[in-house]
């Protein structure tokens, strides 16, 4: 069931799918890159992470990026899923390995790779300081502090996660819908859109409501999309924390009916998201384009989202088609 319904919303997707004619070489390259790295990967976890296809998603993300430029930008997703994989495991996860991760992260991001912090430190440290070389030394500074301050956020929302799964208490829909923006990582890709076009926006256009509200909405389309797809592995692993499971719980209904409900719900805001993204107004020619490509660059997270989902071997419903 999950898989029709997951091809169903790929079909109701007004956006355009796009891919980076470099992502398969990119893909081949990120392989080489962790193995020297010497993450501790066996043959399995080796395959597994080639069969995932992280080159192919910031392929579908940034499909206009240089292939040096979709390197960095591989590696940077490849270090999330890492960190996602290392925080959301099985059982009730331990919060502080987290806010030492997190403080490490972000000390590097914000002082350079000399900045050394305790419990951060081995392979994922080493893979970070190599992806973030390039940015560092290209993109402004207002936009280096956007981007850390969108990590920040993201591993806020991962540590907020642990301690809410250590304490045995599933969210209510509102609250994991606002937890879920942080998770998700989204707003760490929308700075990404400027790296990877060089066109980095003032703040003031950047956090303007009408493009805050576009990034959120997409957040949320590609979060609940994701949710119904990851359902199987939540309902063992995420003491509630998946979308499905708390419209489940909170409704009182069968999961497969929360499911549907999830999917009509993101019918809707799909179609919200469309209305909304044709009515952001005029920047002055001087900004117009760089704001298209910008709204462009939210929409293909959406898109890019749904495509990679049904194609990585990282979600079990691929094996459904």
């Amino acid at each position: 069931m999950t898989a029709a319904v997951l091809r169903s919303l790929r079909s109701d997707c007004p956006i355009a799918p796009r891919l980076s004619p470099h992502a398969d070489r990119v893909q081949d390259w990120l392989v080489d890159q962790l193995d020297a790295l010497d993450l501790p990967l066996d043959a399995a976890d080796r395959k597994r992470l080639a069969r995932a296809g992280f080159a192919r998603y910031a392929g579908r993300l940034y499909p206009d990026a240089s292939e040096p430029d979709l390197r960095t930008l591989t590696a940077l997703f490849a270090w999330f899923f890492l960190v996602d994989d290392a925080c959301d495991g099985p059982g009730r996860p331990d919060p502080a390995p987290i806010r030492a991760l997190r403080d490490g992260a972000l000390a590097l991001l914000r002082e350079g790779p000399r900045a050394r912090q305790p419990g951060f430190s081995g392979p994922l440290r080493r893979l970070l300081v190599r992806a973030w070389r390039e940015p560092r030394r290209r993109m402004p500074a207002r936009w280096r502090l956007r981007f850390a301050d969108a990590v920040a956020d993201h591993l806020d929302g991962v540590w907020r996660q642990a301690v809410a799964r250590g304490a045995g208490r599933p969210p209510g829909v509102d609250e994991y819908i606002e937890l879920r923006r942080a998770t998700s990582a989204a707003y760490v890709a929308y700075p990404l859109i400027e790296f990877a076009a060089r066109r980095p926006l003032p703040d003031a256009v950047y956090h303007h409501p009408a493009l805050r509200r576009l990034g959120q909405l997409a957040n949320d389309l590609l979060s609940w999309f994701n949710d119904i797809a990851s359902l199987d592995r939540d309902q063992a692993t995420a003491g509630g924390h998946n979308l499905v499971l708390a419209v489940a719980a909170e409704r009182g209904v069968p999961v497969e009916a929360a499911v549907e409900l999830v999917a009509a719900r993101w019918r809707a805001e799909m179609a919200r998201f469309t209305a909304l993204r044709a009515a952001v107004p005029s920047f002055g020619p001087a900004l117009d384009e760089s704001v298209a490509t910008h709204l462009d660059g939210v929409a293909a997270a959406i898109r890019g989202t749904v495509d990679w989902t049904l194609e990585s071997a990282r979600y079990p419903v691929t094996a459904g088609g």
